[in-house]
Formats: C-alpha cells, sequence, structure tokens
C-alpha cells in the first residue's frame, strides 16, 4: 500500500509539473503595488493610471519644456527642447520624438465641447452680428500641448479665438480717458481668392503696478488623487509661488484646498507674508476624491468674509476639472457659480494636466464666473499668466464687453464671424445691460476676424424671396464703408453700458500689417486642424509662409513657436492621412 501511495503521490507531481507556464508563457507585470484582476494589472486604489493623449501613446516627455520637474532624463528633454523650441538639431532625433508610431490612448477622459463652426450669412439679410468678447487663451496653450506630446488635438480642444487671442498685437491705445479702444485692417482673405479678411482689435488701458487696486485672492486648489501627476499639483504649486511674489502689503491671500472634503490651509494673509504663504503652498499634497463644489462655496464664503471695496477679489481656481463627488453636472455647477458671481467675486480658472482633463467644465465655469480661463502646460506658460501678464488676469477693467458689427450689403454680400461659436449673442442682447458677456483686464488685447464675400460675388448665399415682409430699402451705395463696428461696455464698478462705434472702410494700400498677417496664419492654423470646410485653398504651406512674414520682433520667440507648432502639425496631419511608413518631408527651420 505505501509503494503505491508514493507512486499516486509521483503522478501527481508529475501533473502539477506539466502545468506550470513555459519559457513562452506570458510575463505577468511584477510591479511592486500592481495587484492582477481578471488577467489585467489594476493600480493601487486612489492612483490614477498613467495619463495618455487622446490620439497616440506618448513619445515625449510627460512634461513640456519648462516645467522644471524632475524624472525626465537628459536626452528626452533635448529632444523636446529642440522640437518646441527649434533649436539647431538632428533631424533624425526629432523625428522619432514627434512621430512616434501611433496606437491606442491606454487611458483618455479628457472631455471638451463639440464646435459647430459658423457658415457666411447673406449680409442682404441678416446685416448684424453680435457676440461677447473673450480673452481666454486656454485653446492655444492645450493645443500646443498636443502637439508637444506627437499628436493633434481633437477639435472641440481648438478654439480659434483663444489661439489669435493668445499672442500681443500692437493695435491703436486708448486715448484720453477712455478705458477702451478700438481698430479694424482690412486685406485680402488667404482662404479664398476675391474674398476679403477684416481684423477688428481691442486695447484696453494699461496700468502701472502702483496704480492697480489691491487684490484680495482666494487661491482653490483641487488637492484630489487624480492631481498626483508631475503636471498637475507640482507644476500647480511653482505657479501659484511666482503669483505669491508679485504681491505686497496691500494684497490679501487665502487658500482653501478640496478632494473629499474641503478645508482652509490659510486664512486671508497680507501679501508680504510671503514665507507663510510659500509654505502653506509648499504643504499640499494629492490624495482622495474630488468634491469640487464644497470646495467652490467654501473658497467664495472666504472671498465675501474678507470682501475688499474699491479691490479685486477673486477666486483662482487650480484643478484638473474632474469632479466626481457632490455637484458634479455642468448645469448644477453653472448654477452655484451664476449665484455667487452677484457679490462681486470674480472666478478665474487655471487647468492643469491631460488623460482626463474636463476643458468642458473649466472653461464653462470661468465664463459664468466673470473670470478668465488659462491652461497652464508648462512654467514658462505659468509665467507668462501670473507674472508678464498678471494685471490682466487679476484686474478687470470693464465688464459685459459686447461687439455688434452692421455691414454695408452694397459692399458685402456675406459674412462670417471665424470662431466665437459659443460667443454669439442675440441681436437684441447688443443694448440689453441685463445681458452677460465677457470682461476685458487691464492691458488685454482682443482680436476678431471676419471673412466676407464681395457684393454681387457668385458665392454669395441666395435666399428665396420673403411672401410677408417688403423688401428692405435700398443700400447705400454711394458708401465705401464695408461695415460699422460697435462696441458696449461697463466700466469697472458701473450699473449702466456705454459705447463707441467705428466705421470701417477697405484698403488701398496693398500692404498689411505684420500683426495682420501673423492673426491670419493662426487663424488658418485652426482651421487646418479642424479640416474646416471654409478652408478653401489654405494649405499647411501658405500658413507657414504666412506666420513666417508675420513673425515681426517677436522678442519673447512666441510666434517663433507658433510657426514650429505649424511645422510639427503638418508632420502629424501627413503621417495621419498616409501612415508612418510614408511621412517624408523636415521640420522647416524659421530664420
Amino acid at each position: 500500500m505505501k509503494r503505491i501511495a508514493m507512486v499516486a503521490l509521483l503522478f501527481l507531481a508529475l501533473l502539477a509539473g506539466c502545468s506550470s507556464p513555459g519559457p513562452k508563457a506570458e510575463k505577468k507585470d511584477t510591479r511592486p503595488g500592481t495587484v492582477e484582476d481578471a488577467g489585467n494589472t489594476v493600480e493601487p486604489a486612489g492612483q490614477a493610471p498613467p495619463a495618455q493623449t487622446s490620439m497616440t501613446r506618448e513619445a515625449l516627455p510627460a512634461l513640456p519644456t519648462g516645467a522644471v520637474i524632475g524624472g525626465v532624463t537628459a536626452a528626452r528633454e533635448t529632444r523636446t527642447k529642440s522640437l518646441v523650441h527649434g533649436t539647431a538639431t538632428d533631424q533624425q532625433a526629432i523625428r522619432p520624438a514627434l512621430l512616434a508610431p501611433a496606437a491606442p490612448p491606454a487611458w483618455n477622459r479628457e472631455s471638451y465641447d463639440p464646435r459647430q463652426e459658423t457658415g457666411f450669412v447673406n449680409a442682404a439679410r441678416d446685416p448684424l452680428s453680435t457676440f461677447s468678447i473673450d480673452v481666454d487663451t486656454a485653446g492655444y496653450a492645450n493645443v500646443r500641448r498636443f502637439v508637444r506630446n506627437g499628436s493633434l488635438p481633437p477639435a472641440g480642444a481648438v478654439r480659434i479665438e483663444e489661439m489669435v487671442n493668445a499672442f500681443a498685437y500692437d493695435y491703436l491705445r486708448p486715448q484720453g480717458s477712455e478705458p477702451l479702444a478700438l481698430s479694424a485692417e482690412v486685406g485680402p482673405s488667404p482662404f479664398h481668392r476675391d474674398y476679403r479678411l477684416v481684423r477688428i482689435g481691442l486695447a484696453a488701458r494699461d496700468l502701472a503696478r502702483e496704480e492697480l487696486p489691491p487684490a484680495n485672492l482666494v487661491f482653490l486648489v483641487d488637492v484630489s488623487g487624480s492631481m498626483r501627476d508631475a503636471n498637475k499639483l507640482p507644476l500647480l504649486q511653482q505657479a501659484l509661488a511666482l503669483l505669491v511674489r508679485q504681491l505686497g502689503a496691500r494684497d490679501r491671500v487665502a487658500l482653501v484646498v478640496y478632494a473629499g472634503t474641503d478645508r482652509v490651509v490659510l486664512p486671508p494673509t497680507a501679501g508680504n507674508q510671503q514665507e507663510r504663504i510659500l509654505a502653506a503652498i509648499d504643504s499640499l499634497q494629492a490624495g482622495g476624491s474630488t468634491h469640487g463644489s464644497s470646495g467652490i462655496r467654501t473658497a467664495y464664503q472666504l472671498a465675501r468674509q474678507s470682501f475688499q471695496p474699491g479691490a479685486t477679489n477673486r477666486v483662482i481656481l487650480a484643478s484638473d476639472g474632474d469632479f466626481n463627488v457632490g455637484v458634479t453636472s455642468r448645469d448644477e455647477l453653472q448654477q452655484l457659480i451664476e449665484q455667487e458671481r452677484r457679490h462681486g467675486v470674480y472666478l478665474s480658472v487655471l487647468g492643469f494636466g491631460r488623460g482626463n482633463y474636463r476643458d468642458d467644465t473649466m472653461e464653462l465655469l470661468a465664463d459664468k464666473g466673470n473670470g478668465n480661463y488659462a491652461y497652464i502646460d508648462s512654467l514658462l506658460e505659468a509665467n507668462r499668466v501670473l507674472v508678464r501678464e498678471m494685471s490682466g488676469t487679476l484686474f478687470t477693467l470693464a465688464s459685459d464687453v459686447k461687439i455688434q458689427v452692421e455691414f454695408n450689403p452694397a459692399r458685402v454680400g456675406a459674412y462670417r464671424l471665424i470662431g466665437y461659436e459659443n460667443r454669439i449673442l442675440a441681436d437684441e442682447d447688443f443694448a440689453d445691460d441685463t445681458k452677460d458677456a465677457g470682461e476685458v483686464g487691464v492691458g488685454h488685447r482682443v482680436s476678431a476676424l471676419y471673412e466676407l464675400i464681395p457684393a454681387g460675388h457668385a458665392s454669395v448665399p441666395r435666399l428665396d424671396p420673403l411672401r410677408y415682409q417688403r423688401p428692405a430699402a435700398e443700400p447705400a451705395d454711394g458708401s465705401t464703408e464695408l461695415l460699422t463696428v460697435k462696441l458696449r461696455y461697463k466700466p469697472q464698478g458701473a450699473a449702466a453700458s456705454t459705447g463707441m462705434s467705428l466705421p470701417v472702410v477697405d484698403s488701398e494700400s496693398g500692404r498689411n500689417s505684420v500683426d495682420f498677417r501673423f492673426a491670419a496664419a493662426v487663424a488658418g492654423y485652426g482651421l487646418l486642424l479642424t479640416d474646416s470646410p471654409h478652408l478653401g485653398t489654405f494649405t499647411w504651406e501658405q500658413c507657414l509662409e504666412l506666420a513666417r512674414s508675420g513673425r515681426g520682433a517677436d522678442p519673447e520667440g512666441e510666434r517663433a513657436e507658433l510657426y514650429r507648432l505649424v511645422a510639427a502639425s503638418q508632420l502629424l496631419a501627413n503621417r495621419q492621412n498616409r501612415g508612418p511608413q510614408e511621412e517624408t518631408g523636415t521640420l522647416p527651420v524659421l530664420r
């Protein structure tokens, strides 16, 4: 019996050995801290999977150049700088970094509002175009982030007005006591032969630092688990530190954080107590869920308690927008923000991160909170928004700013506004002071572009005659004016709006300014990214040439950066259309 038992045990041992994985068996993930769930690796609780862009697996470092966060090797930093800043480098080193083989994203929950591009409108039937201005620049920085990471942005991320307004232009400055000034320039459209392009410019008064009112700021910081990544909370802390160093004794700073719950980390503190403020910012750590609505309520309550009449009272929300506890629907968040803004406290929004970024929520909060919206993809962008352009970011000069353009049907057959799709207003809203519109900060420059089809052109949209209305009176054939730009705004602190207007005639010079050409190049870049039906004959090569000719002085190198982004996007578009095996060409060098 013993011998039989031993034989049976030996047989079972042999069977167990046959069932063990051979040398070709799939190797499981043995990283510390991970667990296996139905054959899939699952991250530890509270830790998000690695973020990916929406179109390709990332081939570049997680952080754009300038983020100054550790963990990026020197070789990869060199490749990133070569791509973004266009330094002289080996093209073979650039191409693998930028155009790595496409792969499905491992994890992506970014969300964007869909955009319905406006078409041409018959000027005889509808001669008025009305919209709210927009000084946000998040759209451009977010597009840059996608391209730097080796993929084209989704169409919803491309907001052409924000891309155009991300750059400085030399507009006519306000005269006398006026806070705002209007200007316009007309030239040929680069998109369609025989069409015209009109650039409308709005410039706000500049104020010296000592002329600015005090700032009463409440930093509302998302410290939930989704903010752990290096390009989220660590970059956010560096960005806020840049702003704090610009403040003085008259200013006040408070700090509220939220995750599963919210808490006040720093009560209102004088701006010159910088060691205390910076220590509070440095102490932040990420973890937990995201109860954004609770934090918003607490931040507004704190801002009201320390409200300073005559000062700029503002909550600055810094987050990836991924609210998942409490009030999470966009409609409810909108109602919450609209209720709070009636107390005179504005809301500015700083967006961070990728993978789970909620651009649609962040834009909505800034829009309804009478504030501005910036996306921070690097420390350089933080410096631009919070240091170089701090006055415009924090200090409002005019509110509820609206533009209405009246077209002369004798000169203009049809028109279309490029961008501003979610800023369109009813014509009746222009003179209605109860209708909310955008705010303009100190020193801001705002641009709007219209493409025009001349009257009598074969491409003017045809309309059937009206049955119940008489034909409109004959347009003023003798006038040389193309259009009139009308502006309405409320000076800071005023309840009633005031206005100004500017008649615009066509240009006979035949040569447009470098600003005009560059703004047209930026708009064209946006149209190319979205594959717009209104591109006409415009190509990537034409966009590059227009950007090159519109570069001008460019002291900060920002226009040169745009040129290189266009060049990189062209390569990405070619790969997307033809596949990586057929990719040809080199990155142009801007001289």
